[in-house]
């Protein structure tokens, strides 16, 4: 016949002590490590915070430039089909303006307003006109001396440029 126990046997004075030694180390242990979490996030949320501003900024550029090539774009697309009222390269006051009124506002016949990029005039739209036997062929509209906004200093000179061949009515003076 096997005898049951019916109760469990004390434990040891000596092993109970150390359970409650080793608790009380662990608990001690725990409590040291709570300052140094608060440190190591604040370190960690100081880095996190400055890559996702300047992964901001570089994208912010990325987005103007994309707004700026579409504005020249549009506007030499505009000096393309324009009649061209000059006999030589260099364009007319009023040809030259409406282009550049169409590159910055994206309208022609707007002479203030909100420019398609913050901080963008009409004196930094360039056209170059590209003659071949005394006729326009081409014609090239540029960005100069515009700088991006934001944390980094980037001043754009001929960029973005875009050039269409001239499709329009040539009808010099």
């Amino acid at each position: 016949m096997m005898l049951r126990r019916s109760h469990k046997a004390a434990p040891f004075h000596g092993a109970a002590t150390a359970r409650e030694q080793f608790r009380n180390n662990r608990n001690a242990l725990r409590r040291g490590r709570r300052g140094g979490v608060m440190i190591e996030f604040a370190l960690c949320l100081t880095f996190l915070i400055t890559l996702f501003i300047g992964g901001w900024a570089y994208g912010y550029g990325f987005y103007i430039y994309g707004e700026l090539e579409n504005a020249v774009r549009n506007g030499a697309r505009y000096a393309s089909k324009l009649p061209y009222d000059s006999a030589t390269s260099t364009p007319s006051t009023s040809f030259l303006t409406k282009v550049r009124q169409m590159t910055v506002y994206g309208d022609p016949s707007v002479s203030s307003g909100t420019p398609v990029a913050p901080n963008l005039t009409t004196s930094q739209v360039t056209l170059t006109v590209t003659m071949t036997s005394g006729a326009p062929t081409a014609m090239t509209v540029a960005i100069s001396g515009y700088s991006l906004p934001g944390y980094f200093n980037v001043t754009l000179n001929n960029k973005p440029y875009v050039w269409f061949p001239y499709l329009g009515y040539w009808s010099p003076p």
